[in-house]
């Protein structure tokens, strides 16, 4: 395949590019104080936060993974988007409102009020090294091999460096606001350009019928047999449904987003409405998979398919605008990476140490750190070939780290019983597990598991008891500074009261059980 970018195409481009760093200029000279930098001074809107989330979500692996999905796996990894819808919908219900009372700048910093900063401190560790060594550095190292195939006469880790500089650059100077705005530029194009490349397969492959005779008919599957070695359909109900909550609803990298709203309503909004893109993404990322199996039948890398069929299908012009979707879903991961590490260090560690800092020397810490997360991802990116078989294990990382996390947010927010003692020990039990899942998996222990999804489920529930024998010991939060960071009946009662003032269409209740309904469409069809 020849990858040849005609000029219109690579002019498009570079405009696109110095168009998100003059952003990224425009909003560094609004900033006044860390509010501002960290949290875009607290006043965006439900489009902004929507659009974010989901462009925040949506990596260069993932339309590339998708699409290779699509082809030879079908369609069970939809599972993950359209669990995500459910799993955003209870953040908006439960979560969102509690992370907006506290006024919290990180996420972490809830585990704080709700049990001690000692339980703070370990969530945001785990976050921190989790976005730098997985996060961002696989961003920069996946979209890397594939900007390399556009540009070969560049080496690797020359691309690497450029990728880190430009997505640093306007991420240092306009914090949150200008990653949120690009990321809304970012995820139009990338909805739009996704859509081409289904519409333009779609008319190659002349329609359904051609997939449909070459292919087995549980390929369209999204929900698999009891007996599928990748995903059985109860490692949806368990293992992938914590993975969601971990991500959408306790992960610094998405959640900043949604802290950063003019009030609960334009978060609820917000964090819907990233749950109806979700839906989207079986019809603009994995359906170009499936017409692929028609146009290259004999193709052996998945991760091929989706730049083939850019390079195949689409006309000057409009390939270069689909290509700057496909650099605009690498730069709204790294944005997001890069923002929420300087968010964690600065407000979770820096502060703490120097309590005496003002909020412009947190806003330049903030910019200082994100610099030298940045120089760490460029290092480390490169060295991911030279470890395949570690970076293998680490795509399970999310299943070995997060069931403690998950666990401490589940039981401190819904339990009123869950004392610092049971959090405590929570961590002990859930971190000697990680360990032990680690050490089997890169020392290939001949121990047979059952599914990682299950192992992931079962870890969050050991956690969960844990926590809450552990807190038969040590004494409880007194009742008022509990019921600001414990669900309770009667907040939910208030809520609803205040939520019959609005039209029903402005009521998120209503618009999430408008979501349900289709995604329970969806699964009947497919």
């Amino acid at each position: 395949m020849d990858f040849n970018l005609a000029n219109v195409d690579l002019g498009i481009i570079v405009f696109y590019l110095i168009f998100v760093i003059a952003v990224g200029f425009y909003f560094g000279k609004k900033h006044e104080d860390a509010e501002d930098y960290f949290l875009a001074g607290r006043n965006l809107t439900w489009p902004i936060i929507g659009f974010s989330l989901f462009a925040s979500n949506m990596s260069s692996n993932s339309l590339v993974g998708l699409a290779g999905a699509g082809y030879k796996d079908g369609f069970s990894v939809y599972s993950y988007e359209w669990v995500a819808v459910l799993v955003l919908i209870i953040f908006a219900v439960f979560f969102l409102p509690f992370y907006l009372k506290n006024k919290i700048f990180t996420i972490p910093e809830y585990l704080e009020k709700r049990y001690s900063y000692t339980v703070r401190a370990y969530a945001s560790f785990i976050a921190v090294v989790l976005n730098i060594l997985v996060d961002i550095a696989a961003t920069l190292y996946a979209g890397g091999l594939v900007i390399n195939l556009i540009f070969p006469q560049f080496a690797l880790w020359q691309i690497i460096i450029g990728l880190a500089i430009i997505a640093g650059i306007y991420t240092i100077t306009g914090g949150l606001s200008s990653v949120m705005y690009t990321d809304s530029i970012q995820a139009v194009i990338l909805i739009l350009g996704s859509a081409c490349i289904t519409w333009f397969a779609y008319n190659e492959v002349g329609g359904w019928d051609p997939v449909y005779a070459i292919t087995d008919a549980s390929h369209f599957d999204v929900m698999k047999p009891l007996d599928d070695p990748s995903m059985p359909w109860p490692s949806v109900f368990t293992g992938v449904l914590l993975l969601g909550m971990y991500f959408w609803g306790t992960n610094q990298y998405i959640t900043q987003r949604t802290l950063a709203s003019k009030n609960i309503r334009q978060g609820q909004w917000g964090a819907l409405f990233a749950g109806f893109l979700k839906l989207s993404i079986l019809f603009i990322m994995i359906f170009p998979g499936a017409f692929a199996r028609v146009l290259y039948p004999d193709m052996t890398e998945m991760d091929m398919v989706y730049p083939t069929m850019l390079f195949d299908l689409l006309p000057t012009g409009l390939l270069g605008i689909v290509l700057a979707g496909l650099i605009a879903a690498m730069m709204s991961s790294l944005d997001s990476g890069l923002n929420s590490v300087s968010t964690l260090i600065t407000m979770d560690f820096v502060k703490k140490l120097k309590p005496n800092l003002d909020s412009k020397s947190l806003m330049s810490v903030g910019r200082i750190i994100t610099t030298i997360v940045m120089v760490i991802a460029i290092v480390w990116a490169p060295q991911i070939g030279h470890f395949e078989k570690l970076w293998d294990y680490l795509q399970n990382t999310l299943a070995w780290f997060c069931p403690p996390i998950v666990a401490l947010f589940v039981m401190g927010l819904f339990t009123k019983r869950s004392n610092n003692s049971g959090a405590l020990l929570g961590i002990l039990i859930g971190f000697s597990l990680t360990a032990i899942l680690i050490g089997i998996k890169l020392f290939d222990a001949n121990v047979a598991l059952p599914n990682f999804l299950y192992v992931a489920f079962l870890h969050f529930v050991i956690c969960c008891v844990a926590i809450y024998v552990g807190s038969s010991f040590g004494t409880a939060k007194e009742e008022a500074q509990l019921a600001q960071v414990v669900w309770n009946k009667t907040s939910f009662a208030e809520e609803s009261v205040s939520l019959k003032e609005l039209p029903w269409y402005k009521n998120y209740r209503y618009q999430g059980l408008l979501l349900i309904v289709l995604v329970i469409i969806i699964l009947l069809v497919y």
